[in-house]
């Protein structure tokens, strides 16, 4: 207890006026680039809602259920760099990191999913830089979502800077189970042949949530078409 005392005291005087200022300029950079990203996001998320508002105006009906965002920790962030072998500074977050801005919309039906997208790549500000579509193509473990990485301007006081965004759509049901897969990798203390059985049930529902959404989307077009 007393040592403890003793060094915060000695780590304050060591640690001067000149040191701090030092630090403090090494993280403005980093805090400046990370606002960036938050702009980026709020511009995606906005161009979701007002196409959300159109076709709620133009068809009576939402094709988005939810808007979610993220942005990306500093802690994830320098361990994906640390994988990768990358060094650690805001050139090598902007060149090599695509998804520290994330933005993921909540469909009603797969349809919905493709008709956002088409709508947000026609927008002139939008540039797509990469499309993964696990919809298609799921993932091995049964995986289903939409992926763009798309960059966007944000405008700021006297310049303008364009911010890359990771941009994932998917169903309320392909949603419900990718939350229930990320909680199983996350969980350690499973035992192996426990986890083994859980992986081929998720497989499972994975593909009968593809037949629901299916299912759901064809009684939707139906109801429409009478």
């Amino acid at each position: 207890m007393i040592k403890q005392k003793l060094i915060k005291p000695v780590v304050k005087a060591l640690v001067n006026n000149d040191v701090m200022d030092i630090i403090e300029d090494n993280m403005m950079p980093l805090k400046k680039l990370m606002a960036y990203y938050n702009c980026a996001i709020m511009q995606v998320e906005t161009k979701f809602n007002v196409l959300n508002e159109e076709f709620s105006l133009e068809y009576d009906r939402n094709p988005i259920e939810s808007i979610k965002t993220r942005l990306k920790s500093l802690d994830s962030i320098v361990k994906k760099l640390t994988k990768r072998n990358l060094p650690i500074t805001t050139e090598s977050i902007k060149e090599n990191l695509n998804d520290v801005a994330g933005v993921r919309v909540i469909c009603s039906f797969t349809e919905d999913i493709y008709l956002l997208a088409d709508c947000l790549l026609q927008q002139d500000d939008v540039k797509l830089i990469q499309v993964k579509d696990y919809i298609k193509n799921p993932k091995p473990n049964g995986y289903r979502s939409l992926h763009l990485i798309i960059e966007v301007p944000i405008f700021l006081k006297d310049e303008k800077k364009n911010i890359r965004v990771e941009v994932q759509l998917r169903t309320i049901a392909m949603d419900f189970w990718a939350s229930l897969d990320h909680k199983l990798s996350y969980k350690k203390d499973i035992p192996e042949d426990e986890a083994s059985i859980l992986k081929r049930e998720l497989l499972e529902c994975a593909q009968a949530s593809s037949d629901l959404d299916q299912r759901m989307e064809d009684i939707k077009n139906r109801i429409v078409d009478k």
